[in-house]
């Protein structure tokens, strides 16, 4: 299977697991938000405002993904991979804006200390928050292999926003539960804990997109592992020089390599050629490798 076919394969999948996350999370913050409601509950209406920002942050990561796999043209070169950055990065201020809005409340309703209306949540909110927890962590698992499949970072930001959401269900069953013993106030501590939660997530996702958008390099192990590709192939003598750089989800790789100074351009050409194709052969991730030809040495 050629390269174009399996970039297409990957985002119809990460279209496929955001269409399920869309779903999942509408029912989720709808029948939250209700029970928080019915249950006078704000620790589980805080809980479906988070769900419901996963909702956009699901929709954010088709048109990413739909985006970043735009063939190359004039204008864009070398491709389109850091719209996958992108995406991360405006799920990451979503995430932000929801994590302030959710601990702003819960700080004003904690420093009035009037609790004189509170009423107990009811067993619903309970319920609510149980269910949450089951169905976010299943979805964690299921968006985070498949965005370790087609390699994707957009959706596996998506994989931890679903993650965040079911430590921040767990923060409010704890908080639903004490407010049902006597202590109103977990409720609004519970929302603090949601809303560190959340502030969490967005940090990890924000880092994971600007490492890269900036051209930050490889993990060492793959160099690594590169050199040994390049070393072993036939007439190769050394290595000068190796750059790369993460564009996206994809990888661009410099090389300069040393090969016996007395051969023709032409044998020198057919070198890198074979050393190119066969380090693009085996690391998948990597789009493009430029491969310079150093002589070893010059005899007269």
């Amino acid at each position: 299977m050629n390269k174009n076919s399996v970039q297409k394969d990957n985002v119809q999948t990460a279209v496929h697991v955001s269409a399920v996350s869309i779903i999942a999370n509408t029912v989720l913050a709808a029948g939250k938000i209700a029970a928080g409601f019915f249950a006078n509950s704000q620790a589980m209406v805080s809980d479906g405002v988070h769900s419901a920002s996963d909702v956009f942050s699901s929709i954010i990561v088709i048109i990413g993904v739909k985006l970043s796999a735009k063939k190359s043209d004039r204008l864009h070169p070398y491709g389109h991979e850091r719209f996958e950055c992108v995406a991360a990065i405006v799920l990451a201020v979503v995430l932000v804006i929801t994590g302030c809005f959710i601990g702003a409340d819960a700080i004003s309703k904690l420093s009035s200390g009037n609790y004189d209306d509170f009423k107990e949540p009811g067993i619903a909110a309970v319920i609510a928050a149980v269910f949450s927890i089951a169905v976010k962590e299943a979805m964690f698992w299921y968006t985070r292999y498949y965005a370790k499949k087609i390699d994707s970072g957009a959706v596996m930001a998506d994989a931890w926003h679903h993650r965040s959401d079911a430590l921040s269900s767990v923060g409010a069953l704890i908080g639903i539960v004490g407010a049902r013993n006597g202590y109103p106030f977990l409720e609004h501590i519970a929302s603090l804990v949601i809303c560190v939660f959340i502030m969490k997530a967005a940090f990890d996702i924000f880092k994971d997109a600007v490492d890269k958008m900036v051209d930050k390099s490889c993990d060492s192990e793959t160099e690594e592992k590169i050199r040994s590709c390049v070393s072993s192939q036939d007439d190769v003598i050394g290595i000068d020089m190796l750059k790369t750089r993460v564009f996206g989800n994809r990888i661009y790789v410099d090389i300069e390599i040393c090969a016996d100074g007395n051969k023709t351009l032409c044998e020198g050409h057919e070198i890198a050629e074979h050393v190119h194709d066969a380090v693009e052969k085996e690391f998948p991730k990597i789009k493009h490798i430029m491969v310079h030809v150093n002589p070893a040495k010059r005899t007269p």
